[in-house]
Order: structure tokens, then sequence, then C-alpha cells
């Protein structure tokens, strides 16, 4: 069982991510879901799996790196990796609700 600072860990965790922007589309990386994956160890390290929209994205190496920093922001995170997957592969079909109603897909 996960431990209740893991939890509030794993909750501020998605809050940084929801402060990172992919530049072509302005929803964040979370609501996108970009991100497939938080773990939260008992130690304090975080583990990411996300996407991209495209292997081409033009921040395909700047966004981790953001995305990695941002989580190290957050209080209790001892350590953060962050790990680009491609599958499966994203779709907007992995869009939240509001970033649907956000782009007028609703």
């Amino acid at each position: 069982m996960e431990s209740m600072s893991s939890l509030v860990i794993e909750a501020q965790v998605i809050e940084a991510l929801r402060t990172c922007f992919d530049p072509e589309i302005p929803v964040n990386i979370y609501e996108l879901g970009l991100i497939y994956d938080v773990k939260v160890e008992p130690a304090g390290a975080v583990e990411v799996r996300m996407t991209l929209t495209s292997p081409h994205c033009p921040v395909a190496q700047s966004l981790p790196a953001e995305v990695e920093a941002r989580i190290k922001e957050v209080p209790g995170v001892t350590d953060a990796r962050v790990e680009v997957v491609w599958d499966p592969p994203w779709e907007p079909s992995r869009m939240s609700e509001a970033a649907k109603l956000q782009l007028g897909m609703l």
C-alpha cells in the first residue's frame, strides 16, 4: 500500500505536470493525455512515463527535461526520471473532456 506521503507527492506531481504545455496546443500535457503513468517510491523518487503528440514534435528534446525539472521542484521529491514512450501511440481520444472542450472538440 502506498504511504500517505507518496499519495500527497503524487497529487503535487500531477499539479506540477498541469503547468507544462505542449507549445502547439494550448492545453497542459496532463489533460492532453500525454502522461501515461506516475509512480512515487516511498523514498520520494518519482518515475513518469509520458509520450508526445508526435515523434516529430518540436519540443521532443526540451519538454521531457522541463517535466523532470518541474517534478524535482515538488516538496518531498528526491529524484525524478522521465521516460518517453511511443507505445501506445498518443491519439486525441486520450485527452480529458476538459481538454476536448477547451479545443472545441465537444
